[in-house]
This record gives structure tokens, sequence and C-alpha cells, in this order.
């Protein structure tokens, strides 16, 4: 499964570390994370991951050379905010922690597209799942998941 965290790209030690043990979490359970590949959550996830042996997908808005140190995979798009799209596209789920309108965008269009999206933070946004703890956003993101495959 891939699956996109979004959230801050401003650092805050608070979600940064929740970030960084759902990266880790996403990376032990055998899935690819996906991010916007900067700072902030997304370095913080893409750590997490890539400390536990995982695979980081790095969608940035300009050069993939901007990529934080933690993306194995880096994809400049030169697309700016309009990646936002690229990032909740690729995803089987999207897992949102706090942050401003970039990862509203992201909300929104994963909310749009009908993928499925885990509130870790403090959204109040209809259509999202909540979950109090990276263990919890990805027991319901592989639920989800295991029905979707179940319908097929």
């Amino acid at each position: 499964m891939q699956v996109a965290v979004v959230g801050a790209g401003e650092y805050e030690e608070r979600r940064c570390s929740l970030a960084r043990e759902l990266g880790r979490k996403i990376a032990e359970d055998g899935h690819v994370l996906i991010t916007g590949g900067l700072g902030g959550v997304m370095e913080a996830a893409c750590q997490g991951a890539l400390e536990a042996g995982g695979v980081t997908v790095g969608i940035l808005p300009g050069e993939k050379e901007a990529a934080n140190p933690f993306v194995s995979v880096a994809i400049g798009t030169g697309m700016g905010h309009g990646r936002n799209a690229i990032v909740v596209r690729s995803a089987d789920v999207v897992i949102a922690l706090p942050g401003l309108y970039g990862t509203l965008s992201e909300i929104a269009l994963a909310l749009k597209m009908g993928k499925v999206v885990i509130d870790l933070g403090d959204w109040n946004v209809d259509g999202m799942r909540k979950a109090e703890s990276p263990e919890e956003a990805m027991w319901i993101a592989e639920g989800m998941e295991a029905a979707k495959r179940a319908k097929k």
C-alpha cells in the first residue's frame, strides 16, 4: 500500500515526533511512504520510515535536489502547490497531521478523489476518519484497504 503523509512544512517537535513514529509504523508494516519531500512533517515521516528500512517517495514542488535527506526517491515536478494533486493521487490512503492551507488542499483533493483520509491531527473536515495514534491510523488504513480489495 502507498500511504501519503501530509502536514506542516515547518518544524514543531510534537507534530514531527508524531510524524517520525507514523513513518516508522508505515515502514514496519511494509508500506511505501509518499510525502511532498520537503521539511517539517514530511521530513520527520521520511526519517522514521527510512530508519525503519522503508521506502520514501518525495513529490517535490520544484527540483528533486530540494528533497530532504530521508527521501529514497525524489520526483521534481516544477508544479509548485499543484504537486499536491500528485501526492494524493499516488496514494491509496492519506494521513493528515496538523498543517495549514497546503495540507487542507491535499485533504480536499483526496476526499474529492474518493480516497480514505485519516485525521491524525486537529482537522474537523467531513469525510475524514479520526485516529488518536499512528498505530490506530495504520489499523484504519489497512482495514479500509483490505475492504476495498475484498470488493474487487
